[in-house]
């Protein structure tokens, strides 16, 4: 199948969701410059997804994606809540931030009955899932609208796993990858490998179509994977210098400083592993603790730390997210970055 059957763009490019660090603008910008933009929704309102999906719905007449989160919320553990905010007590002394008024909750939902109302008075062209896939009632509910459905995959039995639950596409994410990885059949980071592997190991193994993302950067590393048999790239972290992102001024500054050529994958900030630009907090604690409470209950004691910490101009508590080659960020708007990957300009 080719691209333009499946998904009905001109570029092989996609721009990969990044909760809190885009909207709207950045998908239609995408779109209209021949990509596929993505719009993340994991920490939408269900009004703010309305007025975003008919912001995009008045932009741009292309087709665009809207990526939702599948995880499963987890009980609360008051025990390991307690370790985590103990870990993080000398952090909460020093910033003035007192432990006792942080409230204990989740800051991410996955898809669920309601978002899909709301989704189905736009029948968006093409819906994205993290971490697996939505139960089956509610995935064929959006394949009814004639929506291509794409999913991530970290492994080659993710890959088998959504193929058989009737995905149209898989994304390979490869360890390179900035931001979440969309591992859900392991938590085993040994599993995970990287972009240019990961692509050739699905490709023997699946039947349909294998998108790439992780550590593509430039329209070199475009052509590359598309030369490995991708039918796309997605890209995610070449886009946060875009003025259509909406990340802080302090994660553009780390973006851009040699800080951005050490990543780790990381769950202090949210509970899940997720790769940033290594900062204070991921070197004193180790980027990796069986303190932090499942994703994405992790996030409700660093929210208020961070904030603190932002408004000294201190990005040690920020999770700051970026893919291994931030080489190719560039402050351009995101259309004519789209092209540049694309190799359509330089």
């Amino acid at each position: 199948m080719t691209l333009q059957n499946l998904l009905g763009i001109e570029l092989p490019i996609i721009q990969a969701p990044m909760a809190g660090a885009q909207g709207s603008a950045m998908a239609i910008a995408v779109s209209n410059a021949g990509g596929l933009g993505s719009l993340p929704c994991a920490m939408l309102t269900p009004d703010a997804l309305r007025t975003e999906l008919l912001a995009i719905k008045a932009a741009t007449r292309k087709p665009w994606n809207v990526n939702f989160f599948c995880h499963t919320p987890p009980e609360l553990n008051l025990q390991r809540e307690k370790a985590w905010r103990m870990a993080l007590l000398p952090y909460f002394r020093e910033f003035g931030v007192d432990p006792n008024k942080i409230p204990v909750g989740a800051g991410r939902a996955p898809f669920t009955e309601e978002l899909a109302d709301i989704l189905e008075e736009f029948h968006p062209p093409v819906v994205s899932f993290h971490f697996g896939l939505p139960e089956s009632r509610l995935l064929r509910r959006v394949k009814s609208w004639g929506t291509v459905i794409l999913s991530s995959a970290t492994t080659v039995e993710e890959a088998l796993w959504l193929q058989e639950a009737g995905v149209d596409a898989v994304i390979a994410q490869g360890v390179e990858a900035g931001g979440h990885r969309g591992m859900f059949l392991t938590d085993d980071l040994l599993t995970q490998t990287g972009t240019l592997a990961l692509l050739s190991q699905i490709r023997q193994r699946v039947t349909i179509p294998v998108i790439a993302a992780g550590g593509i950067a430039h329209a070199g590393s475009v052509q590359a994977v598309l030369a490995a048999g991708a039918v796309a790239a997605q890209i995610g972290t070449a886009y946060l210098l875009c003025p259509e992102a909406s990340i802080t001024d302090l994660h553009r500054q780390a973006l851009q400083s040699d800080a951005a050529r050490i990543t780790a994958l990381t769950n202090l900030y949210s509970g899940r592993p997720a790769r940033g630009i290594v900062n204070r907090l991921m070197r004193e604690l180790g980027p990796i603790s069986t303190k932090a409470p499942e994703f994405p209950l992790a996030t409700a004691a660093i929210a208020p730390l961070r904030a603190a910490a932002e408004a000294k101009g201190i990005h040690d508590f920020s999770p700051l997210w970026s893919g291994q080659d931030s080489t190719g960020c560039k402050a351009i708007p995101a259309a004519l970055l789209t092209r540049e990957l694309a190799g359509l300009t330089r």
